[in-house]
C-alpha cells in the first residue's frame, strides 16, 4: 500500500452538524486539521506534504455559507461560500464586485464549485488570489472559539508569516466581513500567471483608491507572490494619499515588497510587473476621472 492510501485510510473525519458541534470538538481535537473544500488539503494529502491524524469536515455546515448585509451597511460572507457562490451573489457584486473578479480567476470551473473563501483564507498561500482583494477592501474575519465566543481580527493583522495566521488551535474562521461600499472608491485586481486561466499567480494586485475633490484621501495597495504572506504596499500608500494621483508611484514598490526566484518565475521579473501593473491601474484611475 502506498503512503497516500495509508493517510487516506487511517485519518479520522470528525464530521460536526452544527456549529456550535464543530467549535467544540476544534476545542477537544485541535491537531485535526478543518477541512472546508478541501481542493488545498487533498493536493497536499495526495503529495504526502500533511499527515493529519485526522480532520474535521465543515462541510456539512449550511451556516456559514450564508451571505448577507450587516447593521454598518456591509456584508458578511459566510466562510464556506465558495467561489460559485459569490460570483451569483447580488450582494457582493453590490459591495465588492472586485472580490467576484478574484474568484473568477481561481482554478477552473470544478475548482470554484468546490473552494471556498475561508478556505483561501486560512491555507494562508502567499499566491492566494482572493486574499490581496481582502486586504484593500479592509476586510476583517470573524473567528470563533466555544470557550471564548466569536472575535474580530482586521485581514491587515491575519496574516503572520508564511502560512502562519492569527488563528488560535481552538478556533474556526467562520465569516468575512466587508465595509460599507464608498461611491468615491476605485478598486482594481489583476493576476499575471503563465497562462490566463488555471495558473498559480505570479504576481497579483489588489488595490482600492478613495478620490474626493481630485485627492487620494484613502490608498490600499495590495499584494500577493511577492513575499512571505500577502501583504500590504505602505510606501506606495504613503505617496499616494493627500495628493492627486501620482502616477509614478510605482517607483515607490520596490521598498515594499520581497519577490524570490522560484519555479514559476524570477524575482526580478516579479519587481517589474509589480510595477507595471499598479502603474496601469493608476493611469487607468487618471483616465476615469477626467
Amino acid at each position: 500500500m502506498s503512503r497516500t492510501a495509508q493517510l487516506k485510510s487511517t485519518a479520522a473525519v470528525l464530521e460536526p452538524r452544527t456549529l456550535n458541534e464543530a467549535l467544540e470538538m476544534r476545542a477537544r481535537a485541535p491537531d485535526a486539521m478543518p477541512l472546508a473544500g478541501g481542493t488545498d488539503v487533498m493536493v497536499s494529502l495526495e503529495a504526502g506534504v500533511i499527515d493529519p491524524p485526522r480532520f474535521l469536515n465543515l462541510w456539512r455546515l449550511d451556516a456559514l455559507r450564508k451571505i448577507e448585509d450587516t447593521p454598518a451597511g456591509g456584508v458578511r460572507i459566510g466562510a464556506l461560500c465558495t467561489y460559485t457562490s459569490l460570483g451569483r451573489s447580488d450582494l457582493v457584486l453590490r459591495h465588492a464586485s472586485v472580490l467576484i473578479e478574484a474568484a473568477r480567476t481561481v482554478g477552473a470551473t470544478q475548482i470554484q464549485n468546490r473552494g471556498t473563501l475561508g478556505g483561501n483564507i486560512v491555507n494562508a498561500s502567499p499566491a492566494g488570489d482572493t486574499l490581496p482583494v481582502l486586504l484593500a477592501l479592509d476586510a476583517v474575519f470573524e473567528l470563533s472559539s466555544a470557550e471564548r465566543g466569536a472575535r474580530l481580527v482586521a485581514a491587515a493583522d491575519f496574516f503572520l508569516g508564511y502560512r502562519q495566521t492569527a488563528l488560535l488551535p481552538d478556533e474556526l474562521l467562520i465569516a468575512i466581513h466587508l465595509p460599507a461600499r464608498n461611491a468615491d472608491d476605485h478598486t482594481h485586481y489583476r493576476k499575471v500567471g503563465t497562462r490566463l486561466a488555471q495558473a498559480i499567480s505570479k504576481v497579483v494586485l489588489g488595490a482600492r483608491l478613495r478620490v474626493v475633490d481630485g485627492q487620494v484621501v484613502e490608498a490600499r495597495i495590495a499584494w500577493g507572490s511577492v513575499g512571505p504572506v500577502p501583504m500590504r504596499s505602505p510606501s506606495v500608500e504613503a505617496a499616494l494619499l493627500g495628493v492627486p494621483i501620482d502616477v509614478d508611484a510605482e517607483a515607490k514598490v520596490a521598498q515594499d515588497i520581497r519577490p524570490i526566484d522560484d519555479i514559476r518565475s524570477t524575482a526580478d521579473y516579479r519587481q517589474r510587473v509589480a510595477e507595471n501593473v499598479l502603474r496601469s491601474f493608476l493611469r487607468s484611475v487618471v483616465q476615469t476621472r477626467s
